[in-house]
């Protein structure tokens, strides 16, 4: 059988027939091979347990690559190969060579980014502050942190707990100068400018401070609760009220804290989002039961692989601060051995997890939602538009995210005013300037079937129209309002014309709602997923109202038109004739013997 993308692929890389010569006495044995382009720039790094088997996917005649593979194997002039010894062998290899050439194909995390810190000044009243550099001043800097987002809030929740000075006051030249600002009347600041608080005071409130950021809520709120009690014992009770508010302060910070579990208290969280143009992978750290880290990874091109198997190892390839736990959003491959690089690299037992209930359920859940939230900023789109089409696209089984999605439903009453509407959805959202309406031409009798596959013949038949933007592009998926019968009558024509797009039924229930996704073969149910079952019920109901409400316009026009026939001399063709002069019913009724004879009429009939 023909495959145009295997043609389109041999036109575009001439060295394809060489490449499977010099791939067919590949070894077999595990390694690292390097993907070069004309100039021998390397454009790709992979590794493989079978070098000869993994090599010789990419340029075997047929082969059904995504489009962004495609791309990459379209420049590959040659390759180059290295044999390991053992496939985890082979891992770090690939995570030390991606590192050190950066090719163009895989996913990069860029090292020139800056980094963040928290600063506690050098000074007799010190501030603490996030800063983005770290200067030789003599002051104390605690990080670095990989995203402003923690810095930035932590030093905001410890001025909080602490009720530390945040004004562009100086200490002592400021005391008693003025009055306490609003910051002290509500609790906020400890009214530092009134002088009432001696310079070793502050300096052991600082140190409290700073032990806070450094290890976290429970170790303070421990230590605190120790000296209220001494301070009880010794009848210092406004120390002691004091500390108990600063007690109070940091656990309802803590609740404050997404840490649900104490089985996570020392994990990072990964997810990752992907809407087939961008991808982005959230990284949540939890440090001591506290969100120490947090940052996003936003790429535009990425390899073959899923997101996370190609992440992973370079994000953690050479690091020593490793977690105890890495929860993931989803299974990777080779979760076994990226563990045990991993656990070598920390010197102790690092676990992968990729957890479906619970906390840890929770927490991958909400790093799912920082990257979709991160994508729909980019997009101009809600982060609950985003999730809905990626998760359609895998409970449908699709191997990208259907960001162009057309739907269509035929109406009519019996035999008469035979319709139907295709409506569009874009990353979620409904592109109404797509629309489009049918009337049936080439059916006389009510037959959805058929005039189903008239319907998306002719619409398919407008692919690349230079006239139409919209019907020029090609969807990425077709929902049909019908089930397995609608989609079995119309999968041949699809396979004709446009065999790369997915073609599924919507089927309702008894009340109108959608029910299951029809397949050719079966059913696909949509309880279990919320998102997809959501938009699913909305594409159907938009798709619905378009299709009847063009069909109740065409059978009033009709009906009317049926009115005019019965006047003597008027014929079908003059009433319709008449109808597109006139516009409406109303102007025709108001129209004089003379504007209805300068339409066609004879004066007679007229």
């Amino acid at each position: 059988m023909f495959d145009p993308a295997s043609w389109i692929l041999e036109e575009q890389n001439t060295r394809l027939p060489y490449l499977r010569e010099k791939t067919a006495q590949l070894t077999t044995s595990p390694g690292v091979y390097l993907m070069k382009d004309a100039k021998g720039g390397i454009i790709y790094i992979g590794k493989a347990k079978n070098l000869h088997n993994r090599v010789s996917s990419y340029f075997r005649k047929g082969a059904d690559h995504l489009p962004k593979v495609a791309r990459m194997v379209s420049h590959v002039h040659d390759y180059d190969f290295i044999v390991t010894g053992s496939e985890y062998e082979a891992l770090l290899l690939e995570c030390s060579l991606i590192k050190q050439h950066k090719p163009h194909y895989n996913i990069l995390l860029k090292d020139d980014k800056g980094y963040h810190y928290i600063k506690v000044s050098n000074e007799p009243y010190p501030r603490i502050t996030a800063e983005k550099q770290k200067l030789d001043d003599g002051a104390l800097y605690i990080g670095p942190y990989t995203g402003g987002f923690v810095a930035k809030s932590t030093v905001e929740e410890v001025n909080t707990v602490f009720r530390l000075p945040t004004c562009r006051k100086k200490f002592p030249q400021m005391f008693r100068k003025a009055r306490p600002c609003l910051n002290f009347h509500i609790k906020r600041c400890i009214g530092l400018c009134q002088g009432k608080v001696s310079e070793e005071e502050y300096a052991k409130l600082i140190e409290q401070a700073v032990s806070y950021i450094r290890s976290g809520s429970s170790s303070s709120v421990e230590r605190m609760e120790q000296e209220m009690a001494a301070a009880s014992e010794a009848l210092d009770f406004e120390r002691a009220a004091m500390l108990r508010d600063r007690i109070r302060a940091i656990q309802k910070a803590a609740e404050s804290q997404k840490i649900i579990d104490n089985a996570y208290r020392d994990a990072d969280v990964i997810a990752s989002a992907d809407n087939g143009d961008d991808l982005c992978v959230s990284v949540l750290m939890y440090r001591d039961g506290r969100l120490y880290d947090k940052e996003n990874f936003h790429f535009t091109e990425e390899a073959d692989e899923a997101a996370l198997d190609a992440f992973l190892p370079q994000f953690y390839h050479g690091r020593s601060d490793l977690p105890k736990m890495i929860l993931l959003g989803e299974p990777v491959a080779e979760m076994e051995m990226l563990g045990e690089m991993l656990s070598a690299q920390a010197g102790r037992k690092v676990k992968l997890l990729v957890p479906q209930r619970g906390a840890g359920a929770e927490l991958t859940a909400m790093a799912k939602e920082n990257a979709v939230e991160y994508i729909a900023v980019h997009e101009n789109r809600t982060g609950k538009e985003l999730l809905a089409v990626e998760a359609l696209g895998k409970l449908l089984g699709m191997e990208s995210v259907p960001k162009y999605i057309e739907s269509y439903d035929i109406s009519n009453l019996a035999s008469e005013s035979m319709v139907a509407g295709m409506v569009v959805f874009e990353n979620g959202r409904p592109l109404k300037k797509a629309y489009k309406r049918f009337s049936i031409k080439e059916h006389a009798t009510q037959n959805d079937y058929a005039c189903m596959q008239e319907v998306i013949r002719r619409r398919l038949s407008h692919l690349g129209d230079p006239d139409d933007p919209y019907f020029a592009r090609k969807p990425d998926l077709i929902l049909l309002d019908g089930g397995k019968g609608h989609v079995s009558a119309v999968a041949p024509i699809i396979a004709e014309m446009a065999p790369d797009i997915a073609l599924f039924g919507m089927v309702k229930d008894s009340k109108h709602r959608t029910r299951a996704i029809a397949t050719g073969g079966g059913e696909i149910s949509v309880s279990g997923t919320q998102s997809a079952f959501q938009l699913l019920t909305r594409i159907q109901d938009e798709v619905h109202r378009y299709s009847v409400a063009y069909m109740h316009k065409k059978h009033k026009k009709r009906t009317f038109a049926s009115e005019l026939t019965q006047v003597e001399g008027i014929g079908d063709k003059l009433a319709q004739k008449l109808m597109l002069h006139f516009k409406t019913k109303d102007a025709l009724q108001g129209a004089s013997v003379e504007e209805l004879h300068g339409a066609g009429v004879s004066e007679k009939v007229a």
